[in-house]
């Protein structure tokens, strides 16, 4: 029986389009209404952007007080890549500004390539990011067409692998493994300047943060399901 007052740790599957703040909010709401009081402390413990899907983590009550803690477990992920071509969001969300050749990139220049990102890595983020610049969001002033200079930061790739190359449509597919504040939009951008040509993200799935992996995750359907057949162990009164 989930107790939301003390605290709950919850493991979601995030939808496609969704924002980690529309996850957090939906749960929000409904347990506010299920506890039956007005405000409720919910957070979660890492930013998937909403072209990607998979595991978000999601805590309630005095379990909040982990988030900072939780947010430094090391994240993997699935990203398939297109190559030759870029875009100014490293995904889907913006179309293609250029394309490069491809002719050279076979599977033995990939498989040269990829374990060069192993261990610590310098990495730009993205403009299209929540990256703070003089108290603005980057993806602020990259949606009105502004840009700025971001500093590189310092994270680590533990463990880097092909899963899948498809030489005719040029489409790479890799597991990666990193640290905090790693952005697989950039490495798709770095990758592609590696290869000496451009790459863009096509799609992205978190498989794990943690010890939590995606097949152990709630649906949020599942979780609203399961919430309205079950009263919580304490109800909260509406003057807490």
């Amino acid at each position: 029986m989930w107790d939301f007052e003390e605290g709950e740790v919850l493991a979601f599957d995030k939808p496609l389009h969704w924002t980690s703040f529309d996850l957090v909010a939906k749960v929000r709401y409904n347990l506010c209404r299920k506890l039956g009081r007005k405000k409720l402390k919910v957070g979660h413990t890492g930013t998937l952007d909403p072209l990607a899907t998979g595991v978000v983590i999601i805590c309630t009550g005095k379990k909040t007080k982990l988030i900072d803690k939780l947010q430094y477990d090391v994240k993997e992920y699935v990203a398939t890549l297109q190559l030759g071509a870029t875009t100014p969001s490293y995904d889907l969300e913006k179309e293609v500004d250029a394309t490069y050749p491809t002719e050279h990139i076979t599977r033995a220049l990939i498989d040269e390539t990829i374990p060069q990102f192993l261990g610590e890595q310098w990495q730009v983020p993205p403009m299209f990011s929540a990256v703070q610049i003089n108290g603005k969001r980057a993806y602020e002033l990259a949606r009105k067409g502004e840009t700025a200079e971001l500093k590189a930061k310092l994270l680590k790739i533990d463990e880097i692998e092909v899963l899948a190359f498809e030489e005719e449509k040029m489409q790479l597919t890799i597991r990666v493994v990193c640290s905090k504040g790693t952005y697989i939009r950039a490495l798709a951008r770095d990758i592609g300047e590696r290869l000496n040509s451009g790459a863009h993200l096509i799609a992205l799935r978190r498989t794990r943060i943690g010890d939590t992996r995606v097949e152990d995750c709630m649906t949020i359907d599942g979780f609203l399901e399961e919430l309205n057949k079950n009263e919580p162990k304490s109800r909260l009164n509406n003057e807490k």
